[in-house]
């Protein structure tokens, strides 16, 4: 196999444009988190997210989100092409501020959640999933 200067080249550039998809997948996650919380730094606790750690089927992932005393709850998927997963808002006579549903996940990524408190405040809470293939791994 002959490899030219140009060949070369060509496989650097396409090794670095495939190294940077992840980098900008996440900028689009933190750019919805900024959007949902208004640049606002979140906080630790006051919130559970429940996903499990290993998904055999990416298609149909169950999470359940709870956050007491929260008026709203955002979840991201950090590595998805769209990070926005959903928005939960709560009125004054929601009996809990918890929700579950079930979301599509790309692949192997952290999935994020952020309640905005009735304060104003926000709190955070992140979970790693595996999503493997044909439960072989992935």
């Amino acid at each position: 196999m002959n490899l030219t200067r140009r060949d070369a080249m060509a496989l650097g550039l396409g090794a670095t444009a495939v190294a940077l998809l992840p980098l900008r997948a996440s900028a689009a996650a933190d750019d919805a988190i900024a959007a949902f919380t208004g640049g606002a730094e979140a906080g630790e606790g006051g919130i559970t997210l429940t996903a499990p750690e290993i998904a055999e089927n990416g298609n149909t992932v169950p999470i359940s989100v709870d956050a007491p005393g929260a008026v709203a709850i955002a979840v991201y998927a950090t590595g998805n092409p769209t990070p926005g997963i959903a928005v939960f808002n709560f009125g004054p006579l929601a009996g809990s501020q918890m929700a579950s549903t079930r979301v599509r996940l790309a692949g192997t990524q952290d999935v994020v959640a952020i309640a905005k408190m009735a304060d104003g405040s926000f709190v955070k809470t992140s979970s790693t999933v595996k999503v493997t293939i044909g439960g072989c791994g992935g």
